[in-house]
């Protein structure tokens, strides 16, 4: 995991709580989804969404066609 991510994730036990009820494939994908950002103000701007979507009750990034290196099935 990015080190900005968990630090972020480490300042509020309940979002702490909520990231460890994810699954492997969704906290992956949260995950990616920081990675892909270029820029650092994007990246800061996905780790605030990472954190408010998850007490939103999202279990994924919200509009986001999911990992590059994840191979499209179409199943």
């Amino acid at each position: 995991m990015p080190a900005d991510l968990a630090g972020a994730l480490a300042l509020d036990p309940a979002t702490a709580e909520l990231w460890r009820g994810l699954t492997p494939l969704g906290r992956n994908e949260f995950v990616c989804w920081v990675e892909d950002a270029k820029k650092p103000e994007t990246r800061q701007r996905r780790i605030r969404r990472t954190e408010e979507e998850m007490h939103e009750g999202k279990r994924r990034p919200c509009c986001w066609p999911g990992c590059k290196h994840r191979e499209r099935t179409g199943r």
